[in-house]
């Protein structure tokens, strides 16, 4: 052999070694993936982010053969659990569904811990969860849309109470960005989740809540509460003979609340790539899941990394304006 033959195998023999170094554990010891996967919830079980995490895990188990484990962490709207997931080893075994509530988060605590532009890595959208203004009509009686219940407002004596899920939650946030479009004042009595805020709308201690459609569509569907505006077209595959906020004189205002997967930073690209890829076929194949989230108020929706991370940024920046113009703190 060559001098120079033998510097070559030197060098590949570097190389190779240098590049092993590097590798992510995840390939080196093997085929990705080879054991289970963790994913974080940092909400509690059997809301509407842990009940979409629930049947996407269980079908991206199956597609990847190994078995998903939900993991809940709650806590301060989902910022306890998130500020402990992206401190994660990006090794591809650890995932989260991420909620808007995390968004918000840290718009709403001084103490927050996390960046939602810059300290994970967005993988897929999974799911919208359509809101709508809901009343029971005991407690503002008459009122059959949106206008009625603005003229029902102003009229009022006394102002009217409506609730949500918390302060800072998306119900809190489009309300208040609705009042002042609307020019009309409603007084908000904020909960600590959705469940306990309808139970009370339920029991007519409040008449008004801009309401995840997951919490209340049982309620509606039971004619004990009503819809009478919805936050976007979305949420038409549920209710679909109710009119839109945006259809009903405020053109433009149209959002709703969405989660999706994230990982932590530096996880393998490839392993984000092929995550996206899975959870892109059974949002648009599997006929199961999208049936099991329709189910559950949600409606499955995919978007990649790159277009998740830009609707991350695109939402924070819209709802960190409304939070500052009003003041709004969790603390």
């Amino acid at each position: 052999m060559s001098h120079s033959t033998t510097r070559r195998h030197i060098l590949k023999a570097g190389a190779a070694a240098a590049l092993a170094a590097v590798m992510p554990a995840a390939f080196a010891k093997g085929e990705w993936p080879d054991k289970f996967i963790k994913m974080v919830v940092a909400f509690p079980a059997g809301g509407p982010t842990d009940t979409a995490a629930r049947i996407v895990a269980q079908k991206l188990s199956e597609k990847l053969g190994q078995q998903v484990i939900i993991e809940n962490k709650p806590g301060a709207s989902g910022s306890i659990g998130t500020a402990s997931f992206i401190k994660s080893p990006a090794d591809g075994y650890n995932l989260s569904m991420f909620g808007m509530p995390a968004l918000l988060a840290p718009l709403m605590y001084k103490t927050n811990a996390y960046d939602v532009k810059k300290d994970f890595t967005s993988v897929a959208t999974v799911y919208v969860l359509p809101m709508a203004i809901v009343i029971n009509p005991a407690v503002v009686p008459g009122v059959e849309s949106l206008p009625d219940l603005i003229r029902f407002a102003k009229a009022s004596k006394t102002p009217l109470s409506y609730t949500s899920s918390g302060t800072g939650s998306f119900g809190h946030l489009a309300m208040e960005q609705l009042k002042d479009l609307g020019h009309f004042d409603m007084l908000h009595v904020p909960y600590r989740g959705s469940a306990p805020a309808v139970a009370d709308l339920l029991g007519g201690q409040v008449g008004i809540m801009f309401a995840d459609v997951v919490a209340a569509l049982p309620h509606i569907r039971a004619g004990k509460l009503k819809a009478i505006a919805l936050s976007s077209p979305n949420a038409r595959t549920l209710l679909p003979n109710v009119k839109t906020v945006s259809d009903q004189g405020f053109p433009g205002f149209d959002f709703d609340s969405w989660g999706g997967l994230i990982a932590p930073l530096d996880t393998p690209q490839p392993i984000v790539d092929r995550l996206a890829k899975e959870t892109r076929e059974i949002i648009a194949n599997d006929k199961e899941l999208q049936q099991k989230l329709v189910t559950a108020g949600a409606i499955a929706s995919f978007q990649d990394g790159k277009q998740m991370q830009a609707r991350l940024n695109k939402d924070y920046d819209r709802w960190s304006a409304i939070v500052k113009a009003k003041g709004i703190s969790a603390n």
